[in-house]
């Protein structure tokens, strides 16, 4: 017998089963899968430059399962849950064992009175308890693999259940076992069709029910592999379930339902996995706005992260953000089952001109490129379309054509086109029995080629013969209900093969051992303090960012001689350790030009620091510096990815606008320049009514740099604020006019 010092049942034991009437829910279990990385390499901040993968071949295909509280007493809910279980372990080829202090048999199986009575060591516990804690403790000698927690009323409750969810992650850790939940669901041990071919869909969910519209897609034809019901992620989390499905040979796109993320740099981890192995992560997350926000953090009891930085991480890493179940099923299943493209061309085919320019104008706007087909290319498509009618792109066939014979030859000339990728067809309604030969004609079309074809079959009834079997029967023609949802998944389709085409791992090259700087900028660091702009300015040479010509003074004189030694003209500022705003307080003097106004500013400098009782360590005279792009470079930490970079148009623009864009380190600086291709006022910076372009290198050098300072210093560096950074003209660099640091 396992575990044969607990063979005698517990009063415990009993009473947490017999008061299970039941809000169950399940658990998990996994162990390291090998690996060739280094899974224990750090960065220069400690933190990891791998993600285990945890084996859960188990999990999914155990070959032995207990059932801990096991029923089948009428009008119990774990009744039902041990039938769904049994049914499972039937049909995965699993032996099980319930367990129950009061039973010898639930339908018609041996039931054990204890843990310790299991007559084998189990890769699966299943936990139908009130308290699985004590459980959990008991199984810690039996070995087993995986648990999982139904049960509710931990981190989603609020403190008290926060508190309940820590002692039952504690010991889980102490067990050695994993586990899937608490607040999780059956949906695990869903029956999946086996009847399906092609690459699959592996779905992640928080919440079971948003599951739902993915799950369904096997009705259509489209083969779903996995469902990890994550719940409130006390062990097990979504970033193990995308660095496992990662690997599976099977898995085609990894759907995600993500309220909010338990780590971050474990998410990131996983998806530069799913990156490196070409494998697509489409997600909803909740947590856009304030009340998505709060309402996400009331379920799963997790942080929701800064959206525009969870974003941005997406972004970086290739993880494909959408809004909605419809997006996420639809787009999901075309990044399964699509070949590589091999265009980025999209042309858009129909019977109606209005119906092709509308769609043209949607697609355009979303960013998708619609090439003006060849005119020799619209030549060969006059031989069978009417020469009044448009064939450059949209491509109208005036409707007669799709009835016969010509149909087959349009497609396949406009698929022949090298520029052309993606064919889409939008079809606004069925018109028999020409939208029967229309979608025939794709599917045959789409059997013979190795470019996508998609259909937007725009009845609201559905239940024509064209759509429900020619259209959903193909597995290469790929089928939307709505236009939206085409052009988000196609936009996703492209997107992903241009990124990972060229993806090349951050943490490959993240730095793993402290510069010379780092131990610079130490010297400079005052823990809990805000540091003076000069010492700010310290910090950021230490990082070999420029900063202007300037000196510390503490006398009208010594201004006036530091004057002459920077050049004039000259600004003056005050310099203390509590100033942040210092222009709103008047302190500070720009464009001055001779000695008489150095004095009088300096006076005027430390008069109005001595009423608002403002602490100076001196007063800069510094270079003045007037002919740039004014962007603001900086630092901030993230609650759950740590620290982030971000850049923006400076000045008071960047309040303003808020234009900016955030990145997590590591980054190269291939994702440095994008960052700032997404700003709004990038045609800044490439010179605008007669300005020069500026020097865009320096500032991407600058970027890096800053992001060199905010992984080696972690922690310990609270904010950075480069603001402004005055990019020069072409050639001529970028200097730090103004910063804050903060110290942690």
């Amino acid at each position: 017998m396992l575990g044969s010092t607990h063979g005698t049942l517990t009063t415990d034991f009993r009473a947490r089963v017999e008061a299970c009437g039941e809000t169950p829910r399940t658990a998990v279990h996994s162990t390291a899968a090998p690996s060739t990385e280094d899974s224990a390499a750090l960065d220069v901040s400690g933190r990891p430059l791998h993600s285990d993968v945890p084996d859960l071949d188990r999990f999914f295909r155990p070959e032995s399962v207990a059932v801990i509280g096991a029923s089948d007493a009428d009008g119990r809910p774990n009744t039902g849950i041990t039938r769904q279980l049994i049914a499972w372990a039937e049909r995965v080829g699993a032996r099980v064992h319930p367990v129950h202090p009061t039973r010898t048999a639930v339908f018609g199986l041996p039931c054990h009175a204890s843990v310790a009575d299991l007559p084998e060591q189990v890769d699966l516990a299943v936990l139908l308890v009130a308290d699985p804690v004590p459980v959990i403790e008991e199984l810690a000698d039996t070995k087993v693999k995986f648990a999982v927690a139904f049960a509710s009323g931990f981190a989603e409750t609020g403190d008290a259940g926060a508190a309940a969810q820590a002692r039952l992650a504690a010991a889980v850790r102490r067990s050695g076992l994993r586990l899937l939940g608490p607040n999780t669901n059956l949906n695990a041990f869903e029956r999946f069709r086996d009847d399906l071919d092609g690459p699959a869909i592996a779905l992640i969910t928080q919440s079971g029910h948003q599951g739902r519209p993915v799950y369904t897609l096997q009705e259509l034809g489209i083969r779903l592999s996995h469902w990890a019901p994550t719940g409130n992620e006390a062990d097990l989390e979504t970033s193990d379930f995308i660095s496992y499905f990662a690997e599976r040979p099977e898995v085609g796109a990894i759907a995600c339902y993500v309220e909010g993320l338990k780590d971050g740099r474990a998410f990131l981890l996983a998806a530069d996995r799913a990156a490196r192995n070409k494998v697509p992560v489409v997600a909803v997350k909740v947590g856009r706005t304030e009340t998505g926000a709060r309402t996400a953090a009331s379920h799963t009891g997790k942080l929701t992260g800064a959206d525009t930085v969870v974003d941005a991480a997406m972004r970086q890493f290739g993880v494909i953000r959408v809004d909605g179940l419809d997006e996420l099923q639809d787009t999901a299943a075309l990044l399964a089952r699509a070949r590589p493209p091999q265009a980025d061309g999209v042309v858009v085919y129909s019977i109606s001109g209005g119906t092709g320019a509308h769609f043209s104008d949607l697609a355009t706007e979303a960013g998708l490129t619609l090439p003006a087909l060849s005119e020799p290319k619209q030549a060969e498509l006059h031989q069978w379309i009417p020469p009044y009618l448009n064939v450059a792109n949209p491509v109208d066939n005036g409707g007669h054509p799709v009835g016969d014979w010509r149909g087959r030859k349009i497609i396949d000339a406009i698929l022949a086109d090298p520029s052309v990728g993606v064919l889409i067809c939008p079809i606004t309604g069925p018109f028999p029995p020409m939208s029967d030969k229309l979608a025939q004609d794709l599917v045959d079309a789409a059997e013979a080629t190795d470019k996508l074809i998609c259909v937007i079959w725009g009845s609201p009834v559905g239940t024509e013969d064209a759509y429900r079997t020619t259209l959903l029967g193909s597995s290469r023609v790929a089928t939307f209900r709505t236009f939206g949802n085409c052009i988000t998944a196609v936009r996703a389709y492209l997107g992903h093969h241009r990124f990972t085409a060229s993806y090349r791992s951050p943490f490959t090259d993240a730095p793993r051992t402290p510069s010379p700087s780092h131990r610079k900028a130490q010297a400079l660091m005052r823990p809990g303090q805000q540091l003076s702009e000069h010492a700010a300015k310290q910090l950021l040479r230490a990082y070999g960012i420029r900063v202007p010509r300037e000196q510390l003074v503490t006398s009208a004189a010594a201004a006036v001689r530091a004057a002459g030694l920077v050049g004039y003209p000259v600004v003056m500022k005050a310099s203390g350790p509590q100033l942040a705003h210092k222009t709103e307080l008047g302190l500070v003097k720009v464009g001055l030009t001779s000695a008489s106004q150095i004095r009088d500013a300096y006076r005027e400098l430390t008069d109005i620091a001595r009423y608002e009782n403002i602490p100076l360590d001196g007063i800069l005279v510094c270079q003045m510096i007037e002919r740039g792009v004014e962007m603001v470079v900086g630092v901030t930490q993230d609650a759950l990815f740590g620290p982030t970079v971000t850049v923006g148009l400076g000045g008071v623009l960047v309040e303003v606008l808020g234009d900016a864009a955030v990145r997590v380190p590591p980054f190269g600086e291939d994702q440095a320049r994008t960052m700032l291709r997404e700003l709004r006022g990038h045609a800044l910076l490439e010179g605008v009514r007669g300005a020069p372009p500026a020097d865009v290198d320096a500032l991407v050098e600058v970027i890096l740099r800053v992001q060199r300072m905010a992984l080696e210093l972690g922690d310990d560096l609270s904010e950075l604020d480069i603001n402004p950074l005055m990019v020069l003209p072409r050639g001529q660099g970028a200097v730090a006019l103004d910063a804050l640091a903060i110290c942690r």
